[in-house]
C-alpha cells in the first residue's frame, strides 16, 4: 500500500541506500513492515529506523500526509509503481518516493538535460544558461535544475521564455518554496505546464545535507547535464559526478579563466572529460541518435545562429536613439547608465526614453546598480 511507502519514506535512519537493502531483502515497503525485529536487526539498520519499524509509530503521519499530498494538489509516485520515472529507476539507490506537483507526466516522457551552476553567477553565466536553456525548450526538451538563485533559476527561466517546459526539483518538500523570492518563479513554472518534484516529505526545511540527494535526482532524470558556472568546491561538480557515476553526458560552458566561477567547468573540460558547449547543437549532437534525430533539424523558419550570429543581428524598427543605444551594449558586460550617456552621446531623456523601450520590447535587461545588458 502507498501508506507503507510514505511511511518507510519518512523513517529516521533510512535512506535511499538503507532503503534499497530493505527492498532487496523483503521484496516491498509492505514485507519490510512484516518483517522480525531479527531479520531488520540482520541488515546493521540504525536501532532507532528498527524500532520505528517495528513500532509503526509514522503510519498515522504517513495516512495524513497522503491526505495532505492530494489537498495540495500533488502526486506520490512509488519505485515499484508503473508510472515511476525509468531513468531515475535505473540509477543506483533511486528514491522510494517522489513527491511531485504539476504537469511532471509531460515534462519527463521528452528528453531531459539538467542545467546547473553557481548562485553566484556572472552575468554571462546568467545569458549562457538563459540561451541555452531557451533553445532547448524551443526544440521539446524538459530544462531540469534544481531551483536555487543564480544559473538555476536562469535556466528554469529561459525553458519559460521558450514557452517549453521546466521541471525543478527541490530539497525540500513540495510545499515549500526555497529560496521564498522564487514563490513566482515556482507559481510561473506550474502554470506553464512544467512541475516540481522531491523526495522529502512534505514540511521538510531547506537544510544542507538534502542537497546532494537533490542533485542526485536532476540528474538521473536526465540524459545529460550542463554546467554553466561553478567555482572550485561548487555543488554542480557534485551532480557532475553523479551524472558520470549514473552514465550520463556531461557537458560544461567554458568561462573566463580569470573568474573563480569558471574553475569548475573549465576544470571539467580538461580533466573530466565533459563536452564544451557553446551552443545547443553540441548537446544535442552528443544525446542517442534516435533522439539527436529530432532536435538537431532547426526550428522551422529558423537559420541556425551561433553566439556570434545572434550579436551581429539588429533587431528592426528601432529609432535612431535605441539603435545607437542598443549597438552599446554587450551580453557579457554590464554598462552603467553614466557610461551609455558618455558614449552615445544623447540627452539624458533621450537615453533613458531608448533603455526603457528597449527594455519593453525585452531586447535588454536591467540590473542593480542602474546597469544594461543585451538579452540573448
Amino acid at each position: 500500500m502507498i501508506r507503507d511507502w510514505v511511511e518507510l519514506n519518512m523513517t529516521p535512519g533510512i535512506g535511499p541506500r538503507a532503503a534499497a537493502k530493505l527492498l532487496e531483502r523483503f521484496g516491498s515497503a509492505e514485507a519490510v513492515y512484516k518483517a522480525t525485529r531479527a531479520e531488520l536487526e540482520q541488515l546493521r539498520l540504525p536501532p532507532e529506523a528498527v524500532d520505528t519499524i517495528i513500532a509503526r509509530d509514522l503510519l498515522p503521519r504517513a495516512e495524513a500526509e497522503i491526505f495532505a499530498v492530494k489537498k495540495l494538489g500533488g502526486e506520490i509516485l512509488l519505485l515499484d509503481d508503473g508510472v515511476y520515472p525509468s531513468p531515475l529507476r535505473e540509477i543506483y539507490d533511486p528514491p522510494i518516493v517522489l513527491y511531485v506537483k504539476g504537469a511532471w507526466s509531460d515534462c519527463l516522457d521528452r528528453p531531459c538535460i539538467g542545467v546547473v551552476g553557481s548562485r553566484r553567477c556572472s552575468t554571462y553565466g546568467q545569458n549562457a544558461a538563459i540561451m541555452i536553456a531557451r533553445d532547448l525548450a524551443q526544440r521539446g526538451v524538459t530544462v531540469v535544475s534544481g531551483f536555487a538563485r543564480g544559473i538555476d533559476a536562469a535556466a528554469h527561466r529561459g525553458a519559460l521564455e521558450a514557452g517549453g517546459r521546466t521541471v525543478a526539483i527541490l530539497g525540500t518538500g513540495i510545499d515549500e518554496v526555497y529560496p521564498r523570492d522564487h514563490k513566482k518563479l515556482a507559481a510561473e513554472i506550474l502554470d506553464r505546464g512544467g512541475a516540481l518534484v522531491s523526495q522529502f516529505p512534505l514540511g521538510t526545511p531547506p537544510v544542507s545535507e538534502n542537497f546532494p540527494y537533490r542533485n542526485r535526482i536532476i540528474s538521473g532524470l536526465s540524459l545529460g547535464v550542463v554546467v554553466v558556472e561553478a567555482a572550485e568546491n561548487s555543488g554542480s561538480l557534485i551532480t557532475a559526478r553523479l551524472a558520470m557515476e549514473q552514465n550520463r553526458e556531461v557537458f560544461a560552458v567554458p568561462g573566463n579563466i580569470t573568474s573563480r566561477n569558471s574553475f569548475g567547468t573549465n576544470y571539467l573540460i580538461k580533466g573530466a572529460g565533459a563536452k564544451l558547449v557553446q551552443q545547443w547543437q553540441d548537446i544535442a549532437a552528443e544525446l542517442p541518435p534516435q533522439i539527436a534525430a529530432t532536435l538537431l533539424p532547426p526550428a522551422i523558419g529558423e537559420r541556425k545562429k551561433s553566439m556570434a550570429d545572434r550579436l551581429s543581428l539588429v533587431p528592426e524598427g528601432l529609432s535612431p536613439a535605441e539603435m545607437s543605444v542598443f549597438k552599446l551594449l554587450t551580453p557579457d558586460t554590464p554598462a552603467h547608465v553614466d557610461w551609455l550617456f558618455d558614449k552615445s552621446e544623447l540627452p539624458i531623456s533621450e537615453l533613458t526614453a531608448a533603455l526603457l523601450s528597449l527594455e519593453m520590447r525585452e531586447l535588454v535587461r536591467a540590473l542593480p546598480g542602474r546597469c544594461f545588458v543585451r538579452k540573448l
